[in-house]
């Protein structure tokens, strides 16, 4: 989203997780090749060079992506939101304004959503690991269930992003289950819907495990 604002353009984007607990460290993360160390580190962040690029999460997932009304249901892109006059259609309220609208009030009219500058460093977009099990076992992600085969891949493969972006199929397979092994794939190629979250609701990441 950001690529959308010029104003942004001259500042090298890294992306680093909130550290709720030692679970989510490292769930997004800046990619460097350069030696470790303060004096790498800054060179690579001022002129590039060493800078790979970033990990993210789907922004989607946010509480406050979409504007909204959670207390009717109501979920809107910014377009819609303006379109309503920022009232919710069902009760006439004041709407809650999320990220994305933020964002469109920044951007430039000739960058579109999915904008990316020429030159621009890649990233990549991952599903949360406990959140893809959930999804294959429909159940919640703190059950003892998705909390179990969790410990078994990171035991098995020592990290949550070794599991999400580099173990083979077959090996997920092996550990955790072939809707699990699908889950990955289908994470990994963007095969996914995405449900935003509003007005205090989180969203959603749909994964089809099911072989077409």
């Amino acid at each position: 989203m950001n690529w959308r604002v010029p104003a942004l353009d001259r500042f090298t984007l890294v992306s680093n997780s909130d550290a709720h607990s030692p679970r989510n460290l490292a769930r997004e993360a800046t990619v460097f090749a350069c030696d470790p160390g303060y004096g790498p580190l800054l060179q690579a962040l001022k002129t590039g060079a060493g800078f790979v690029g970033t990990i993210e999460f789907y922004p989607e997932e946010g509480k406050y992506h979409y504007d909204g009304h959670r207390k009717c249901g109501v979920s809107l892109h910014p377009r819609e939101t303006n379109e309503f006059g920022g009232r919710c259609p069902v009760c006439g309220k004041k709407l809650t304004v999320g990220v994305l609208h933020r964002i469109e009030s920044l951007t430039d009219k000739e960058r579109p959503a999915g904008f990316e500058p020429r030159h621009a460093p890649r990233f990549e977009r991952l599903v949360p690991l406990a959140d893809l099990l959930a999804a294959t076992l429909k159940i919640g992600v703190q059950s003892k269930k998705v909390v179990a085969r969790y410990d078994d891949l990171l035991r098995e493969f020592q990290s949550e992003l070794a599991v999400l972006r580099e173990v083979a199929p077959e090996e997920i397979k092996r550990v955790a289950g072939p809707e699990a092994a699908m889950a990955v794939a289908r994470s990994r190629s963007g095969q996914l819907e995405v449900i935003p979250g509003f007005d205090g609701e989180y969203g959603r990441i749909m994964v089809n495990t099911v072989s077409s």
